[in-house]
């Protein structure tokens, strides 16, 4: 297949490439034409590749590579950017309800479990009915890493991987703060909440705050908020973060696509995808049907936009449940796309209370933070009974019907478990 798109002839491109004989022989074509493979993709045959091309090579490079003994397609390694979060004014009350409460063996603030997005999707009413939490699932969470150490989350988080690296483990997303020679110092629990990039509130101190104003931070605590707000819907789900994003919120297709065959590899239940890009990957969409042959449910966002686009990879709509945003009174949020072709359900996804690196809390909006309530209603199907991307997507349909631009309704959890409760009458 084609490229995607052209190349800035200053910097040396970056593809996918499928060579059908393997990587010795593509080590050899790049001797050839000056480029170089950087890491072999993961895919279950061993065919696909990331190649750098020379620097200044352009659209010609590509078609010289396609042309090479056993290379069958070439494609972009596109530059992805996280699903940002959408500005909002105000704090939301949660930021301020700092209560101990116990929720499922860790001490979590009441401000998170029970704010208004839970009892929207009726998440207590639920694990109480159903005597689920999420027990057994997995869910890989593709983002900038996780807190592990933080409390609410220490006791679920299993060891990942860390594409940005190449290490193994678990990606704790606080190195990326570390590692440039800034210590974040935060307050206590009863500190007053501040606004970070003019989207996220967290409490933290204004030191802390402002260093993490820079445009290289822009992403810091994405990975933990999304693994905390699946965690509220599925507490003793385990979380596997693969760190594919750096800290401003930028990731090589190519990890990414590492990081789906990873999550496959490595037993995931759920492969959650908070990020979205406009061009479609034929490269990524087999590794997410690969994904779901296995068994995997896939989510991700559909994109903050606020309009009725195709993105991806929720526009993968055979094989990906894509979730827009809703506002706590069942209203289309302003920032959210929309339409069929990106959107299979809806939830709440303005100023959710979750984890923020450090062991405290923030509010942040956007589909980022929606969609993961549907990857933890995902992971309480797989609770209750071994679940593929069909049955899970046909369960989530049974949601609260709003209008044909958000797909089958918005997330209504008690109706998702019950229709998937009765499909093997448990």
């Amino acid at each position: 297949m084609a490229v995607l798109s052209s190349y800035a002839s200053a910097q040396a491109p970056r593809f996918i490439v499928r060579e059908t004989l393997g990587s010795e022989v593509l080590g050899l074509v790049c001797d050839l034409l000056g480029c170089k493979v950087t890491a072999s993709l993961g895919d279950p045959q061993g065919q696909l590749f990331a190649v750098s091309g020379p620097l200044g090579s352009t659209l010609n490079f590509a078609s010289s590579l396609l042309g090479a003994l056993g290379v069958v397609s070439v494609e972009q390694d596109l530059a992805v950017t996280l699903t940002q979060s959408a500005s909002q004014s105000g704090v939301p009350s949660g930021l301020y309800d700092t209560t101990p409460v116990n929720y499922y063996g860790s001490m979590v603030w009441q401000g998170y479990v029970n704010q208004p997005a839970a009892q929207i999707i009726n998440v207590s009413g639920t694990q109480s009915s159903f005597n689920l939490a999420g027990t057994g699932a997995v869910v890989a969470v593709i983002d900038t890493g996780v807190d592990p150490s933080h409390p609410m989350l220490a006791s679920v988080v299993i060891p990942g991987y860390d594409f940005t690296r190449n290490q193994a483990g678990i990606p704790d997303e606080r190195n990326d703060v570390s590692n440039n020679g800034t210590t974040a110092a935060v307050l206590e629990s009863n500190g007053s909440p501040v606004v970070i990039n003019g989207t996220t509130a967290a409490v933290l101190d204004g030191t802390t705050a402002a260093v993490l104003e820079g445009v290289q931070y822009q992403a810091f605590g994405h990975g933990t908020i999304v693994a905390g707000v699946v965690h509220l819907v599925a507490p003793q789900a385990k979380i596997m973060p693969l760190k594919a994003f750096q800290a401003n919120g930028t990731a090589n297709l190519s990890d990414i696509i590492r990081a789906v065959y990873f999550a496959v590899g490595h037993k995931a239940n759920v492969i959650h995808m908070s990020f979205s890009f406009t061009s479609y990957s034929h490269e990524m969409h087999s590794a997410l049907q690969y994904a779901g042959l296995l068994g995997c449910v896939s989510v991700a966002s559909a994109g903050n936009n606020g309009e009725k686009i195709v993105v991806y990879p929720a526009g993968y709509t055979d094989v990906v449940m894509g979730v827009a945003s809703t506002s706590n009174t069942d209203q289309l949020s302003s920032f959210s796309n929309y339409g069929s072709q990106v959107v299979w359900v809806a939830a709440p996804g303005e100023w959710v209370v979750s984890a923020y690196p450090y062991d405290t809390y923030a509010a942040a909006s956007g589909t980022s933070f929606s969609a993961p309530m549907v990857s933890g209603a995902a992971a309480l199907m797989a609770n209750l009974h071994s679940v593929n991307e069909g049955q899970a997507a046909s369960a989530t349909a049974h949601a609260k019907f709003i209008n044909s631009n958000l797909g089958h309704g918005r997330l209504d959890l008690f109706q998702a478990l019950q229709a998937w409760a009765a499909a093997f009458k448990l």
